[in-house]
């Protein structure tokens, strides 16, 4: 319980990566509702993104940190409801499923195995917890195979990549400063963040030198 009010300390490195991440769900769900259209979206992330809001935030029922910080629960999850609402609902038709083809059991059956083994508790709340942590570091994957399916990604949705890249790579220099202030880590969630980082490299550097540039990104051949 110690370890569980620790990680959740606030300073401006996390409070930066936390508007980067609404920053991100904001484009994504404006993209969708104003072009009417999930094209270019991968559902498969989305669902997955619903599946890590929910193992994490179920403690919304037991514990209470903070007003911003159960509100910011309460939007993590809705919003990524909504996401798969709009996706496989109501502007399903719009949905580019022949490219979303990436197979998420080869995440999710991992994930659940590193969750029972690798832990700082083996209680539910924390397992779940753990999952979460493991699951966000891949969730993104899909997304990226489909813009590499796809061979480019409008600037829209490139946007929204890059905003959600940048709040996991804010949570990097949270953890770091939070070390020389506090001498607190979880290693846990510094390897699980850095490697979902590393999965944006390529895409960073596309976005810098093309989309800033007014460019479309496109992938080499």
């Amino acid at each position: 319980l110690i370890h569980f009010y620790k990680r959740t300390k606030m300073n401006i490195f996390r409070l930066t990566g936390d508007l980067s991440h609404l920053l991100a769900i904001v484009i994504l769900l404006l993209k969708i509702w104003k072009t009417r259209s999930c094209a270019g979206i991968s559902g498969k992330s989305q669902i997955l993104f619903l599946v890590v809001f929910v193992s994490r935030y179920l403690d919304l029922l037991t514990n209470f940190i903070s007003l911003y910080n159960t509100v910011m629960k309460i939007f993590f999850i809705a919003s990524a409801a909504a996401t798969v609402y709009l996706m496989y609902v109501k502007f399903k038709a719009t949905y580019d499923g022949n490219h979303d083809t990436f197979r998420i059991e080869f995440l999710l059956g991992p994930c659940v195995l590193l969750a029972l083994v690798l832990n700082h508790e083996f209680s539910v709340m924390e397992i779940l917890w753990t999952f979460s942590i493991y699951l966000e570091s891949v969730a993104i994957l899909p997304q990226l195979f489909m813009v590499s399916k796809t061979g480019e990604a409008e600037s829209i949705t490139s946007h929204y990549l890059f905003a959600l890249g940048s709040y996991r790579a804010l949570y990097i220099l949270n953890w770091i400063y939070r070390y020389y202030t506090e001498s607190f880590y979880d290693i846990i969630a510094i390897v699980a963040g850095c490697v979902q980082t590393i999965l944006y490299c390529d895409f960073f550097y596309l976005y810098i030198t093309k989309v800033l540039k007014g460019k479309k990104l496109q992938l080499p051949a």
